[in-house]
């Protein structure tokens, strides 16, 4: 309404200057030129305040903290923290300064959105959802405004719904809030951390409406030092990857909609799946499902689980067949990871195959005996012994190496740093930084030659062996780790 009475005002006085005989072209070109620069500003620049609330309703949908598996820690620390807002009165009595914001950092995939929308429905909050990127355009100035109208949609909706307080979620946080300074360009990034600053410092408890703002990043260190100060940021919840029970809870909360097998055993699933974030468990029941549906089966197996865990780590099948020669060369190559991996640790593993996935022509899937997160010496030379194991069978059985080693020798050599930097080496506690390059080279070389060495022996011992894994991975392409094993317990 306000444009159309705008319109005619302007046309109006256009005409009465033209009949007072005012040259009127130049005005117009005025006219035209503010028009342009309005709607520009309008499409690129100031968002409509209702379209963080749109964005926030879009992404709110009825979750609660038990649809949430394997974060019992996180989701706890959040719960008290949450605790604050719903119990405001109790805290006030204690005088007890409420929280005005809580991190959530972890690897991509753990949840941290999740845990918003549930936070959210905990709450009875107002909900509002903004991404990092929605606040950085190449406006001066445009970035600010939005964090202003990001806080004033906040308490505007919660006014509407009749409730006390709001729950403002910004994902991607490390673009918003990004270090001070290193945009030397212009200042548009410290602008709007600046505005995000004095809104978070102006929230207090005897507000209207009282605002908990819930953060999400997997770059916490890219964070300016002054939004993670208490009083902005009070409670930075790590949401990490899920242990073997977390994965074996995430598995069944996947898998409830599903018609599973009888033999198919979540458990041994969750165990295989080490280093799995909640997205990856969830991609790998719907390829599971779908992988079933594609056979014809009513029910989901055991071994469609199996294929989808290679599908997710290494992606789908290639077309690509390499020659005779090539396939005789990557299951040599495999094999010798395999026995070497099974003599160090019997039962480790868990699949053999020489399918091209992704970009590798063949690999070997290990089973971890425990989620384990500090490493001994012992254990990081076994693993340099298993990388280097592969190399080592193509030269006991073939008489020389090819490329498709370089992967191996670049994991083998990481690891051998990690032994040196960890005090574990021949030369102690070391600085990596001021050590003399040639010493750490020579160092790390050693480390990696010896276990190297040690395979070199017990491979030639075994060379039998290998050639009779060789031949069965060749003829089936697949082999599990129980007819793996009985190759080798029926082998001389």
């Amino acid at each position: 309404m306000y444009r159309e009475i705008s319109i005619g005002l302007g046309l109006a006085v256009a005409l009465s200057l033209a009949v007072m005989g005012y040259d009127i072209i130049p005005y117009l070109f005025l006219a035209v030129a503010v028009s342009v620069v309005y709607y520009i500003v309008k499409s690129k620049g100031l968002i409509n305040a209702r379209s963080f609330e749109k964005a926030g309703n879009a992404v709110r949908k009825e979750v609660s903290f038990r649809d949430i598996g394997g974060q019992e820690a996180a989701i706890k620390e959040l719960r008290e923290a949450l605790d604050f807002i719903k119990n405001h009165q109790s805290i006030k009595c204690l005088g007890i300064r409420p929280l005005k914001g809580i991190l959530l950092t972890g690897p991509p995939g753990t949840g941290k959105t999740l845990m918003a929308k549930a936070a959210a429905s905990y709450t009875d909050a107002a909900f509002v959802a903004a991404s990092g990127s929605e606040f950085i355009e190449m406006y001066a100035g445009v970035g600010a405004q939005r964090v202003r109208r990001l806080f004033q949609t906040a308490r505007e909706s919660a006014s509407r719904q009749n409730k006390s307080y709001a729950l403002i979620f910004i994902d991607e946080i490390e673009i918003l809030g990004g270090k001070r300074g290193k945009t030397t360009s212009h200042l548009e990034y410290d602008q709007t951390l600046n505005q995000l600053l004095v809104e978070m410092d102006g929230l207090g408890m005897d507000d209207r409406v009282r605002i908990l703002v819930v953060a999400a990043t997997n770059r916490p260190d890219m964070l300016d030092p002054a939004l993670l100060r208490p009083g902005r940021f009070d409670r930075r919840v790590k949401v990490d990857l899920p242990d073997k029970e977390g994965r074996l809870e995430i598995l069944k909360l996947h898998t409830g909609n599903k018609p599973l097998a009888d033999d198919v055993k979540l458990e041994h699933i969750a165990k295989e799946t080490f280093g799995f974030s909640g997205a990856h468990l969830e991609s790998l029941a719907n390829e599971a499902a779908i992988l079933a549906m594609r056979e014809g089966c009513m029910e989901i197996n055991q071994h469609h689980f199996s294929e989808s865990i290679d599908k997710v780590m290494m992606g789908a099948r290639l077309d690509k067949r390499p020659s005779k020669a090539e396939m005789k060369r990557v299951a040599v190559h495999e094999s010798g990871h395999a026995l070497i991996s099974e003599m160090i640790r019997p039962g480790s593993v868990s699949t053999l195959t020489i399918t091209p996935r992704g970009d590798a022509l063949g690999y070997t899937r290990q089973v971890p005996e425990d989620d384990a997160y500090l490493y001994t010496k012992d254990y990081l030379e076994n693993q340099i012994a298993i990388m280097m194991a592969g190399a080592v069978a193509e030269e006991t059985v073939l008489g020389n190496r090819s490329t498709g080693s370089a992967g191996d020798f670049e994991q083998a050599m990481r690891t051998a740093e990690t032994i040196l930097k960890s005090g574990m080496s021949e030369l102690g506690v070391v600085c990596l930084e001021t050590l003399p390059q040639d010493l750490k080279h020579r160092t790390m070389t050693g480390i990696v030659r010896k276990q190297e060495e040690r395979v070199r022996g017990q491979m030639s011992e075994m060379k039998m062996i290998l050639i009779k894994v060789t031949d069965v991975l060749l003829e089936r392409e697949k082999i599990s780790g129980e007819y793996f094993r009985k190759i080798i317990s029926d082998a001389p």
